[in-house]
């Protein structure tokens, strides 16, 4: 007796074609969803990072302005100095705190000055710098060449002072002598890999805590008492304890 044998019907060529097709569409919207997701996660980390560096930027302004130092009689080494623009630069001596950026560098040297400046950048944007140097001291190597970046993308930073004679804010400041009473920031930023973004406007005003300390003052406080005479020996530190214009340590 013959048995037929059962037909088994197999793939066509079309039909596995089509099978392919529907699954490379399928693994396209897997990888378009995953490229998303990355995207998206180095987007934000990106922006995270670029809100804590203007955040900590911010206040180191903020914190070496407000402990701003001056010494009338000394008045060549606590210069005030500051221009605006694109290339900016403002510098001044301030007594700094232990946790301020970099401050392992300096031990005890808390009286330190300060130099904020917009540099360009190697990616074709513009840096907020941050040099600092013991007072008496100039800049080091290390500084000059690496200084601290404090934030990238920066297009300008304009600075306004309360003028106490005018009573209105002026531009510049030629009175280096002395201290601002108020002093407005102004820090815009801008990408430049992204043309269409207008970036971001960050406005302080900030009070520094000291004004110029007179002669008969640092000379200990007597009425008429002369202050030390300008070029003390750089192993000096006015302002420091034991220094002019501060108590004199006491030891038990």
């Amino acid at each position: 007796m013959k048995t037929r044998s059962a037909h088994r019907r197999a793939f066509t060529l079309v039909e596995v074609m089509l099978a392919i097709a529907i699954f490379s569409m399928v693994l396209a919207a897997i990888y378009g969803t995953w490229r998303a997701i990355i995207g998206a996660t180095q987007a934000g980390q990106i922006a995270a990072s670029e809100v804590q560096r203007t955040r900590i930027a911010l206040r180191c302004l903020e914190e070496s302005l407000t402990f701003t130092e001056m010494y009338a009689a000394n008045a060549s080494y606590y210069g005030f100095v500051a221009e605006n623009g694109s290339d900016a630069t403002l510098s001044f001596v301030s007594r700094l705190p232990k946790d301020f950026p970099r401050s392992g560098r300096f031990g005890d040297f808390t009286v330190r000055r300060v130099e904020f400046s917009i540099e360009p950048g190697p990616d074709g944007d513009n840096l907020l710098v941050l040099r600092q140097a013991p007072l008496l001291m100039e800049f080091d190597e290390d500084e000059q060449n690496y200084p601290l970046v404090l934030m990238r993308n920066v297009k300008r930073l304009e600075m306004e002072f309360w003028d106490m004679q005018k009573q209105d804010w002026v531009e510049e400041w030629e009175q280096t002598n002395q201290v601002p009473k108020l002093i407005r920031l102004e820090l815009t930023t801008e990408n430049p890999k992204r043309p269409f973004d207008r970036g971001e406007e960050f406005t302080r005003i900030i009070a520094p805590a000291a004004a110029a300390v007179q002669p008969a003052w640092q000379g200990g406080g007597a009425p008429g008492r002369p202050g030390p005479a300008p070029g003390l020996p750089p192993i000096q530190q006015p302002g420091q304890p034991g220094q002019p214009g501060q108590p004199p340590v006491i030891r038990r």
